[in-house]
């Protein structure tokens, strides 16, 4: 078989998955169908949002499906007319058996992480947010549990300790993108050897969980320890970043001074400090906060209703007073 004779569907929504098709679309394959989230609306004035992956399939006179429900027996019949000989998910939605089982090579996806570390919905932020130096993509077979199917290849990189979310997710992009062309071209040669993800797991070692992100999951606890909050930070950073409020510790009854996304930090001291958590030790010429130990340096951050600015331009406002504490 050539990849002019193989039918593939694409199934995706985001920038991430984009880099994929695009790369498939550029080799020639035959994509015979895209699959996407329906259009929503958003921003203020409620315009309808199209996917990533929606406007890259127009662009390129791509056919595209949009069901609201993945069971919808009109979705079914009209994917199944296209009779694809493979499907391929990335960033997309949990699929129902009656689509996953469709194509007689099976359906793959391509998951940012070294599975099975890090199953679920934001595997890029949870590397980041829990200090790992090292992450990457994997692409495999769909069963029935969500990311759990055997194993068709992986590709590593290294987490610089200046790298936040935002970088990690570029290189990853770019990475995935070619990993899907090599399992692809590897199906097509028929030379593929799976592996189990449980034969990856020693001595009662459990699969690491990568669970949805909430504003809740995004509040600085400053009762941790430094590196723990900076690396909350730069593992949600610039989006969906993490947060804080500026209280006045002399003033309890008065309301929040500021609400602030934190954008960019870094530890000055990863030991005691001596001060009691959440502290502004630092407010003239930059922002320092006490941490359960050690403290962290706000350089970036954005108040609401403001533009991302750093620490120093914020101060300049801001006029803090000396008994500011964050939590």
């Amino acid at each position: 078989m050539t990849k002019e004779d193989l039918k593939i569907v694409f199934l995706g929504t985001p920038e991430f998955a984009v880099e994929s098709l695009d790369l498939l679309v550029k080799e020639g394959f035959n994509i015979v169908g895209v699959v996407t989230m329906p259009d929503k609306p958003a921003g203020r004035g409620h315009r309808m949002f199209e996917s990533p992956v929606k406007l890259y399939a127009k662009e390129h006179g791509l056919k595209v499906m949009q069901p609201v429900k993945l069971k919808d027996p009109d979705f079914v019949d009209e994917l199944r007319s296209l009779d694809a000989d493979l499907f391929i998910v990335i960033a997309f939605r949990m699929l129902p058996e009656v689509v996953w089982t469709m194509p007689r090579l099976g359906t793959f996806n391509l998951h940012a992480s070294l599975l099975p570390r890090y199953r679920g919905a934001a595997p890029i932020n949870w590397a980041v947010i829990n200090g790992d130096t090292e992450t990457g993509v994997t692409t495999f077979f769909l069963k029935h549990e969500i990311d759990t199917g055997d194993i068709i290849s992986q590709e590593r990189i290294e987490i610089r300790p200046e790298d936040n979310v935002g970088d990690v997710h570029d290189k990853l992009m770019d990475l995935g993108a070619r990993l899907t062309l090599s399992t692809v071209n590897h199906i097509i040669a028929g030379d593929l050897a799976t592996i189990p993800q449980e034969s990856l797991l020693t001595d009662g070692e459990q699969p690491t969980p990568a669970p949805k992100i909430f504003k809740e999951t995004c509040r600085i606890d400053w009762n941790r320890p430094a590196i723990a909050i900076h690396n909350l930070i730069r593992g949600l950073s610039p989006y969906p970043c993490a947060w804080t409020e500026f209280h006045d510790a002399a003033n309890p009854e008065s309301p929040v001074l500021y609400n602030a996304k934190i954008l960019e930090s870094r530890v000055v001291n990863d030991k005691i400090t001596g001060r009691e958590p959440g502290n502004v030790i630092e407010s003239d010429r930059c922002l320092v906060v006490a941490c359960g130990e050690g403290c962290v340096e706000i350089l970036r951050l954005q108040p609401a209703g403001k533009k991302p600015m750093t620490a120093s331009e914020f101060l300049r406002g801001a006029r803090l007073p000396g008994s500011t504490v964050v939590g």
